[in-house]
Protein backbone atom coordinates (compact mmCIF):
# COMPACT_ATOMS: atom_id res chain seq x y z
CA UNK A 1 0.00 0.00 0.00
CA UNK A 2 1.34 3.40 -1.01
CA UNK A 3 2.14 5.82 1.84
CA UNK A 4 1.84 9.61 2.06
CA UNK A 5 4.52 11.06 4.34
CA UNK A 6 4.16 14.78 5.18
CA UNK A 7 7.49 16.41 6.04
CA UNK A 8 7.25 18.63 9.11
CA UNK A 9 10.09 20.75 7.72
CA UNK A 10 7.27 22.67 5.99
CA UNK A 11 5.08 22.90 9.10
CA UNK A 12 4.63 25.98 11.27
CA UNK A 13 6.77 25.16 14.31
CA UNK A 14 5.01 27.82 16.38
CA UNK A 15 2.03 25.44 16.40
CA UNK A 16 3.71 22.13 15.64
CA UNK A 17 1.29 19.97 17.65
CA UNK A 18 -1.69 21.46 15.82
CA UNK A 19 0.05 21.01 12.45
CA UNK A 20 0.84 17.34 13.09
CA UNK A 21 -2.65 16.59 14.39
CA UNK A 22 -4.08 18.31 11.31
CA UNK A 23 -2.20 16.18 8.77
CA UNK A 24 -2.82 13.08 10.89
CA UNK A 25 -6.56 13.78 10.74
CA UNK A 26 -6.22 14.53 7.03
CA UNK A 27 -5.01 10.99 6.36
CA UNK A 28 -1.21 11.05 6.58
CA UNK A 29 0.39 7.62 6.90
CA UNK A 30 3.87 8.53 8.17
CA UNK A 31 5.47 11.70 9.60
CA UNK A 32 8.76 12.55 7.88
CA UNK A 33 11.47 14.31 9.92
CA UNK A 34 14.35 15.99 8.03
CA UNK A 35 17.45 16.29 10.22
CA UNK A 36 20.02 18.80 8.89
CA UNK A 37 23.31 19.84 10.47
CA UNK A 38 24.54 22.76 8.38
CA UNK A 39 27.58 20.71 7.28
CA UNK A 40 26.43 17.90 5.01
CA UNK A 41 23.66 20.18 3.76
CA UNK A 42 23.58 24.02 3.82
CA UNK A 43 20.86 24.34 6.43
CA UNK A 44 20.09 23.49 10.06
CA UNK A 45 16.71 22.05 11.01
CA UNK A 46 16.23 20.23 14.33
CA UNK A 47 17.49 17.31 16.37
CA UNK A 48 16.37 14.34 18.41
CA UNK A 49 14.55 16.47 21.03
CA UNK A 50 12.00 17.61 18.43
CA UNK A 51 11.63 14.03 17.17
CA UNK A 52 10.95 12.86 20.72
CA UNK A 53 8.35 15.62 21.14
CA UNK A 54 6.71 14.68 17.82
CA UNK A 55 6.58 11.07 19.02
CA UNK A 56 4.53 12.24 22.01
CA UNK A 57 2.09 14.06 19.72
CA UNK A 58 1.29 11.31 17.23
CA UNK A 59 1.02 7.53 17.01
CA UNK A 60 1.96 7.61 13.32
CA UNK A 61 5.33 6.06 12.40
CA UNK A 62 8.24 8.52 12.33
CA UNK A 63 10.52 8.50 9.29
CA UNK A 64 13.84 10.15 10.22
CA UNK A 65 16.07 11.25 7.34
CA UNK A 66 19.60 12.03 8.57
CA UNK A 67 21.20 14.71 6.39
CA UNK A 68 24.14 14.99 8.77
CA UNK A 69 27.81 14.15 9.00
CA UNK A 70 28.84 11.29 11.33
CA UNK A 71 25.31 9.93 11.27
CA UNK A 72 26.45 6.58 12.68
CA UNK A 73 27.04 8.29 16.04
CA UNK A 74 23.41 9.41 16.26
CA UNK A 75 21.49 6.26 15.32
CA UNK A 76 20.78 5.20 18.90
CA UNK A 77 19.80 8.75 19.87
CA UNK A 78 17.11 8.99 17.18
CA UNK A 79 15.95 5.44 17.87
CA UNK A 80 15.41 6.38 21.52
CA UNK A 81 13.55 9.50 20.36
CA UNK A 82 11.01 7.28 18.62
CA UNK A 83 12.16 6.78 15.03
CA UNK A 84 10.51 3.88 13.20
CA UNK A 85 12.50 4.45 10.01
CA UNK A 86 16.02 5.89 9.80
CA UNK A 87 17.71 6.67 6.50
CA UNK A 88 21.33 7.71 5.93
CA UNK A 89 23.10 9.01 2.85
CA UNK A 90 25.25 6.90 0.58
CA UNK A 91 27.46 9.92 -0.07
CA UNK A 92 28.90 10.49 3.41
CA UNK A 93 28.73 7.12 5.17
CA UNK A 94 32.04 5.38 4.57
CA UNK A 95 30.97 2.27 6.50
CA UNK A 96 27.45 2.09 5.12
CA UNK A 97 26.95 -1.63 5.68
CA UNK A 98 27.80 -1.21 9.36
CA UNK A 99 25.40 1.71 9.76
CA UNK A 100 22.52 -0.07 8.03
CA UNK A 101 23.16 -3.23 10.04
CA UNK A 102 23.11 -1.19 13.26
CA UNK A 103 19.78 0.43 12.41
CA UNK A 104 18.22 -2.94 11.59
CA UNK A 105 19.56 -4.45 14.82
CA UNK A 106 17.34 -2.00 16.72
CA UNK A 107 14.25 -3.51 15.12
CA UNK A 108 13.42 -0.53 12.93
CA UNK A 109 13.55 0.07 9.17
CA UNK A 110 16.88 1.07 7.60
CA UNK A 111 17.13 3.18 4.46
CA UNK A 112 19.84 4.40 2.09
CA UNK A 113 19.47 7.85 0.53
CA UNK A 114 20.77 8.85 -2.90
CA UNK A 115 21.35 12.48 -3.84
CA UNK A 116 20.24 13.56 -7.34
CA UNK A 117 23.70 13.08 -8.89
CA UNK A 118 24.35 9.67 -7.33
CA UNK A 119 23.43 6.81 -9.71
CA UNK A 120 21.37 3.79 -8.72
CA UNK A 121 24.32 1.56 -9.67
CA UNK A 122 26.04 2.59 -6.43
CA UNK A 123 23.52 0.47 -4.52
CA UNK A 124 24.54 -2.94 -5.84
CA UNK A 125 26.51 -3.94 -2.72
CA UNK A 126 24.09 -2.56 -0.12
CA UNK A 127 20.54 -2.88 -1.48
CA UNK A 128 20.05 -6.43 -0.19
CA UNK A 129 20.50 -5.11 3.38
CA UNK A 130 18.24 -2.05 3.06
CA UNK A 131 14.53 -1.95 3.88
CA UNK A 132 14.00 1.08 1.66
CA UNK A 133 15.85 3.41 -0.69
CA UNK A 134 15.12 7.14 -0.58
CA UNK A 135 15.59 8.92 -3.90
CA UNK A 136 16.14 12.66 -3.53
CA UNK A 137 14.36 14.48 -6.34
CA UNK A 138 15.77 17.84 -5.18
CA UNK A 139 19.19 18.73 -3.81
CA UNK A 140 18.83 18.21 -0.05
CA UNK A 141 18.92 21.11 2.37
CA UNK A 142 15.80 23.18 1.76
CA UNK A 143 12.07 22.63 1.35
CA UNK A 144 9.98 23.93 -1.51
CA UNK A 145 12.45 23.19 -4.33
CA UNK A 146 11.55 22.34 -7.92
CA UNK A 147 11.31 18.66 -8.78
CA UNK A 148 14.26 17.23 -10.78
CA UNK A 149 12.56 15.47 -13.68
CA UNK A 150 15.11 12.72 -14.34
CA UNK A 151 14.23 11.32 -10.91
CA UNK A 152 11.41 9.42 -12.61
CA UNK A 153 13.86 7.42 -14.75
CA UNK A 154 15.98 6.88 -11.64
CA UNK A 155 13.01 5.31 -9.85
CA UNK A 156 12.41 3.04 -12.84
CA UNK A 157 16.06 1.93 -12.76
CA UNK A 158 15.82 1.27 -9.03
CA UNK A 159 12.58 -0.67 -9.41
CA UNK A 160 14.22 -2.81 -12.08
CA UNK A 161 17.20 -3.50 -9.77
CA UNK A 162 14.85 -4.50 -6.93
CA UNK A 163 12.71 -6.73 -9.15
CA UNK A 164 15.61 -8.49 -10.84
CA UNK A 165 17.31 -9.15 -7.51
CA UNK A 166 14.08 -10.12 -5.72
CA UNK A 167 14.98 -7.68 -2.94
CA UNK A 168 12.47 -6.85 -0.20
CA UNK A 169 13.02 -3.13 -0.51
CA UNK A 170 10.62 -0.18 -0.83
CA UNK A 171 11.21 3.02 -2.80
CA UNK A 172 10.71 6.43 -1.19
CA UNK A 173 10.79 9.72 -3.10
CA UNK A 174 11.44 13.13 -1.53
CA UNK A 175 11.45 16.56 -3.15
CA UNK A 176 8.87 18.52 -5.12
CA UNK A 177 6.23 15.78 -4.90
CA UNK A 178 2.70 17.01 -5.52
CA UNK A 179 -0.59 16.01 -7.12
CA UNK A 180 0.80 16.92 -10.54
CA UNK A 181 3.63 14.36 -10.57
CA UNK A 182 2.70 11.76 -7.96
CA UNK A 183 1.01 9.44 -10.51
CA UNK A 184 4.12 9.32 -12.69
CA UNK A 185 6.27 8.62 -9.63
CA UNK A 186 3.91 5.89 -8.45
CA UNK A 187 3.76 4.29 -11.89
CA UNK A 188 7.58 4.32 -12.01
CA UNK A 189 7.67 2.28 -8.80
CA UNK A 190 7.65 4.62 -5.79
CA UNK A 191 5.94 3.34 -2.63
CA UNK A 192 6.40 6.21 -0.16
CA UNK A 193 5.91 9.87 -1.03
CA UNK A 194 7.46 12.61 1.10
CA UNK A 195 5.44 15.79 0.65
CA UNK A 196 6.28 19.04 2.41
CA UNK A 197 4.98 22.31 1.03
CA UNK A 198 2.47 20.57 -1.27
CA UNK A 199 0.59 19.43 1.84
CA UNK A 200 1.38 21.99 4.55
CA UNK A 201 0.86 24.96 2.22
CA UNK A 202 -2.31 23.47 0.79
CA UNK A 203 -5.58 25.29 1.38
CA UNK A 204 -7.25 21.97 2.12
CA UNK A 205 -4.86 19.35 3.47
CA UNK A 206 -7.51 16.65 3.75
CA UNK A 207 -8.48 17.08 0.12
CA UNK A 208 -4.84 17.15 -1.01
CA UNK A 209 -3.98 13.91 0.79
CA UNK A 210 -7.24 12.30 -0.33
CA UNK A 211 -6.46 13.19 -3.93
CA UNK A 212 -2.89 11.90 -3.66
CA UNK A 213 -4.10 8.58 -2.27
CA UNK A 214 -6.74 8.30 -4.96
CA UNK A 215 -4.14 8.93 -7.67
CA UNK A 216 -1.67 6.31 -6.43
CA UNK A 217 -4.19 3.64 -5.43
Amino acid sequence: MKKICPSILSADFAKLKEEIKDVEKAGADIIHCDIMDGHFVPNISFGSKIVADVNKITDLPLDVHLMIDNSEYFIDEFFKAGADFISVHYENNFHLNRVITRIKSLGIKAGVVLNPATPVSMLTEIIEYADFILIMSVNPGFGGQKFITNSVAKIRDLKKLITEGSYNCLIEIDGGVDTGNIKELSDAGADMFVCGSSIFNSGNRSETIRKMKEIVS
